[in-house]
C-alpha cells in the first residue's frame, strides 16, 4: 500500500463557504427582475468553469427578454457578495485535518479554480496562507475544473504520485478532476453543492469534522 503524503484541498467552498453567498447574490439580483435562478443551473459552474458555457448574466437577460446594465448589476452583486464572505468562518474541521496534516508529516496543498489573487488573498486573510507548501490557481493552468490539469500541477511541485495523496472537494466539478487525475477523492458538500448529484467520489462527508484524519487515512 502506498504512503499518504499530502492532503489537497479545494478553496471555495471547501475552506471556506464562498459559494453559498455566490449563490445568494445572483439570487438577490434575479428577484429584484422577478426571476429565480435555478440551482440546478447554477451548479453547473460550481467549482470550475470548463464544464458549461452557463452564464448567469446571460441566463437573466434571456429570462426578461431585455439587456441588462451589466456593470451596475456587477458593481451591487459584487458589494454584497464580499461583504458575506468577509462574515464565513473557516469550515468545521479544516484547521483540526491541517494540525493532523502536519504532525504526521504531510504536505497540504490547495488546488482551486478562481484566479490567485482571489485564492492567495483570502487564504492569507485567514492567517492560512504560510501553511501550504503549493498552491495552484486558475492562473497556472489553462484548463479549470473538471479537467485534471490543476491537480497534475499540484502533483508536480509536490514531486508526488497521484496514489499518494487525498483530495477534498465540495462540488461535481472538482470531484470529476481529481478522479481524473487518478487521485483520491473525498466529497465533502456545503450548503449549495449539497443539492447536486456527486458521482465518482470515493468517500463522502457532510464535513471534515464528521472523521478524524486518522479514520479517515485508515479508509484509503
Amino acid at each position: 500500500m502506498t504512503a499518504i503524503k499530502a492532503l489537497i484541498f479545494d478553496f471555495d467552498g471547501l475552506i471556506v463557504d464562498t459559494e453559498l453567498p455566490d449563490y445568494e447574490s445572483w439570487q438577490q439580483v434575479y428577484r429584484q427582475h422577478g426571476c429565480e435562478l435555478q440551482l440546478q443551473s447554477w451548479g453547473q459552474i460550481v467549482g470550475g468553469t470548463g464544464a458549461s458555457d452557463f452564464d448567469p448574466h446571460t441566463n437573466l437577460e434571456q429570462l426578461c427578454g431585455q439587456p441588462l446594465d451589466r456593470e451596475e448589476v456587477w458593481i451591487s452583486r459584487r458589494k454584497h457578495y464580499l461583504g458575506s464572505i468577509a462574515e464565513q468562518p473557516i469550515l468545521p474541521g479544516v484547521i483540526d485535518y491541517m494540525d493532523s496534516a502536519e504532525e504526521l508529516g504531510l504536505k497540504l496543498a490547495v488546488a482551486s479554480s478562481s484566479e490567485e489573487n482571489w485564492v492567495r488573498g483570502h487564504l492569507a486573510r485567514l492567517g492560512l496562507y504560510d501553511r501550504f507548501d503549493a498552491v495552484k490557481t486558475a492562473d497556472d493552468v489553462k484548463r479549470t475544473k473538471p479537467d485534471p490539469e490543476l491537480y497534475f500541477a499540484v502533483l508536480g511541485e509536490l514531486n508526488l504520485k497521484a496514489d499518494q495523496a487525498i483530495v477534498f472537494e465540495d462540488s461535481p466539478n472538482g470531484v470529476n478532476a481529481a478522479k481524473a487525475a487518478g487521485i483520491f477523492c473525498v466529497a465533502i458538500p456545503n450548503k449549495v453543492t449539497a443539492q447536486l448529484k456527486f458521482e465518482g467520489a470515493d468517500l463522502q462527508l457532510n464535513s471534515m469534522a464528521e472523521m478524524p484524519l486518522n479514520d479517515l487515512l485508515s479508509k484509503v
